[in-house]
């Protein structure tokens, strides 16, 4: 992928691992687009970088997803690089899940984990395979490997989004939209609520990470304890999964 002379949109780039993203990729000379439906933490990620262009919509919405679309080739029609970052994670016990009369609580986190990116990447698809250069960036997780129980929605619309980039990647492969998918691990930000990751990797360092190896042409990146992960064998998976559960599984019973 071509690290400059882009216009990237970001979604969920208002805070976390999409904002350092859209600071690393206007030092290198790109213009830059992040959404997000927070009015506050938008203003304060233009303070924070006076060059990025902010966006309201909300992702989960399917009209907004469609709107977004629109507004973005309208106003940047040189537009090549969509990063599908927005996330939700919720911890909870499936047994203590209220799942008749709270259901679109847990339905959100599908939305915008899954249908969102898919969305996405199927309208900016056609868009970006007329330009000579362009890039879909999918950031799932290591989560997306290895499953950790206690937030099991969200590591299955991870795991889904891997699967659909690895789909994606063979449709592309004869136009110029590169497929790349980004598998952070914990990484310190407020994902879940605050201090839930505290104890992840820090922000800066695996953002910088990340970039040093969008820099050597890999397709699928991970950072930190997810490299392995992309790679165990399925008793390695297993075994982790286990030993994550039992770690955490007092959080929520």
């Amino acid at each position: 992928m071509r690290l400059s002379g882009n216009t990237i949109l970001i979604t969920g780039g208002s805070s976390g691992i999409g904002l350092a993203f859209a600071e690393r990729f206007l030092k290198a000379g790109n213009q830059v687009i992040v959404t997000g439906r927070r009015d506050q933490a938008l203003q304060l990620a233009k303070e924070k970088l006076p060059a990025l262009i902010t966006r309201k919509s909300n992702v989960e919405s399917e009209p907004e997803r469609a709107s977004l679309f629109d507004w973005v080739t309208v106003h940047y029609p040189e537009v090549n690089v969509l990063v599908n970052n927005a996330g939700i994670q919720q911890r909870f016990h499936i047994l203590k899940a209220d799942a008749k009369n709270d259901w679109d609580y847990y339905r959100k986190e599908i939305a915008v984990n899954l249908e969102a990116p898919f969305h996405l990447s199927m309208l900016f698809a056609p868009f970006f395979a007329a330009k000579e250069e362009a890039a879909i960036l999918n950031v799932t997780s290591g989560l997306a490997f290895t499953p950790l129980a206690i937030a099991p929605i969200y590591s299955a619309t991870k795991a889904a989004l891997h699967s659909f980039s690895i789909s994606l990647r063979h449709q592309l492969a004869d136009t110029s939209v590169e497929v790349i998918e980004i598998a952070p691990p914990a990484v310190n930000t407020n994902l879940g609520g605050v201090g839930l990751h505290s104890n992840g990797e820090p922000l800066d360092n695996f953002a910088d990470g990340i970039f040093k190896e969008l820099e050597e042409g890999k397709e699928e990146i991970g950072y930190g304890t997810s490299v392995n992960r992309l790679r165990m064998s399925r008793d390695e998976m297993d075994e982790h999964v286990t030993k994550m559960y039992n770690a955490m599984r007092h959080t929520i019973e």
